[in-house]
């Protein structure tokens, strides 16, 4: 007979648990680290030796490259650290030491040598894939069964990723350019340092939240690593399996924010503005700042289809992300044509492709987060989050391919043709829609607010 377990009634703000507001911050700095370094990394990867602050003088190509194999082993890395948290650590203890990885590599960025560059990176890379999966796995764990405040919940979660991002593309990305690219990678470090000391002060609140199943108190969470998968687990796997390709997709078209589009910001784009250039590295704020202003709005948007009973699957809402996504870059492929006609193109093209690259972002992203921990079993929950993370791996490597055929094909053909894919690949996926939501089993079906 399993044991009866009360359930753990958690201090609130702003209508969620406070312990979101932990993970919140964590991530917050934890992805300002990330993001500082990724807003530099091509930048200082192309800029020549010879120059008053140098790089490594690669060219596009190298850089390219090095980007898309390092995006893509950030993310697989998810894989070994949701195994070692399910069946060894616990979420938390992972993110723990997920996050000493981090501080470690970031620090050793700092150093101006080739060795300490690739060390620093391989650090990161482990550090990533310890914290990533697991931070993201403890979020559902903060909600009950059925809560429909989940999906917002992850959307708070998110905004407080891209505060990190927005703020780390002017800092680190300013510091870097400005005062020496490995001021940069330090100050990333440093501020690792901070989400650490601050997951480990806001423990009180995270009760009961990524512990390790094999010594929990309630006897069914124990039995569930030994009995095997039942048929509706298993559906729920296929579906979430099949739903990651639609992630791949995206995140292929989606990372070329911090590749491609960087350098068509630095090479093609007039920066220019009222008299003074705008760093290449601050557009990659730009999709922070709009997921900071509009991840409510739509949020609340979907939240409020589902109230009304119209269809606002999290399968149907990925499907949307994906498309709206691609329409975004119809606007690259504008801007590369003024480029061709005029020999510069507006940041404007830049700046509306961000915008609905940030909505299409916002119904995709923080929604497959979300669903992930509905749909996971139990003793694979961190698991299937890293296999969540490690297809945007995937997708940062296709995104790398991608960015790297720009010098076949060049970049309009590239543009559009992401466009078209992604638009089509939506529509593809939407015609199966009905029978994709027949695997999950009502996992979605009744969600309401649940009181505290």
């Amino acid at each position: 007979m399993a044991d009866t377990i009360q359930p753990i009634k958690r201090k609130e703000l702003f209508g969620h648990p406070v312990g979101l507001y932990v993970l919140f911050f964590t991530e917050m700095w934890e992805r300002f680290s990330y993001y500082g370094m990724r807003a530099i990394l091509v930048l200082y990867l192309v800029t020549a030796t010879t120059e008053s602050n140098p790089g490594l003088g690669w060219t596009n190509l190298e850089a390219l490259k090095l980007y898309g194999w390092y995006t893509m082993l950030v993310y697989v890395a998810s894989i070994p650290g949701g195994i070692i948290a399910d069946r060894v650590l616990g979420q938390k203890k992972a993110v723990i030491v997920g996050a000493i990885l981090l501080v470690i590599g970031h620090s050793i960025l700092a150093i101006e040598e080739l060795w300490a560059f690739y060390t620093g990176l391989g650090f990161i890379i482990s550090g990533v894939g310890m914290l990533k999966p697991n931070i993201s796995t403890m979020v559902g764990g903060l909600y009950p069964k059925g809560d429909i405040r989940r999906d917002k919940g992850f959307t708070i979660f998110y905004i407080g990723i891209n505060i990190g991002a927005f703020l780390s593309s002017l800092i680190v990305g300013y510091v870097g350019e400005v005062y020496g690219w490995h001021y940069g990678f330090g100050l990333a470090g440093i501020c690792m340092l901070l989400g650490l000391v601050q997951f480990l002060y806001g423990q009180k609140h995270l009760q009961g939240v990524g512990d390790y199943l094999g010594k929990s108190e309630n006897e069914e969470d124990r039995e569930s690593l030994k009995r095997p998968l039942t048929k509706i687990e298993k559906d729920r796997v296929i579906v979430l399996i099949l739903s990651f390709l639609m992630v791949i997709v995206f995140f292929g078209a989606f990372e070329q924010a911090g590749g491609l589009m960087n350098i068509f910001a630095k090479d093609n784009t007039n920066r220019m503005l009222m008299g003074w250039e705008v760093p290449a590295s601050w557009f990659q704020s730009v999709n922070a700042f709009f997921i900071i202003t509009l991840g409510a709005v739509v949020a609340n948007f979907w939240a409020n289809r589902k109230l009304k009973g119209k269809e606002a699957s999290s399968l149907f809402k990925m499907i949307m992300g994906l498309m709206i996504m691609g329409i975004g870059f119809l606007f690259m492929t504008a801007a590369t044509a003024q480029f061709h006609e005029s020999g510069s193109a507006a940041m404007y093209w830049l700046i509306l492709a961000y915008l609905f690259h940030t909505v299409g972002e916002l119904s995709l992203s923080p929604v497959s987060l979300s669903f992930v921990t509905k749909l996971a079993p139990a003793k694979y929950a961190s698991l299937m989050m890293g296999l969540y993370f490690a297809t945007t791996g995937l997708g940062n490597k296709v995104a790398g391919l991608l960015g790297e055929s720009a010098s076949q094909f060049g970049e309009y053909k590239v543009f559009t043709g992401i466009a078209l894919f992604c638009i089509l690949f939506g529509l593809l996926i939407w015609v199966f829609l009905k029978k994709l939501k027949a695997l999950t089993h009502g996992a979605e079906d009744d969600e309401r607010k649940i009181a505290n």
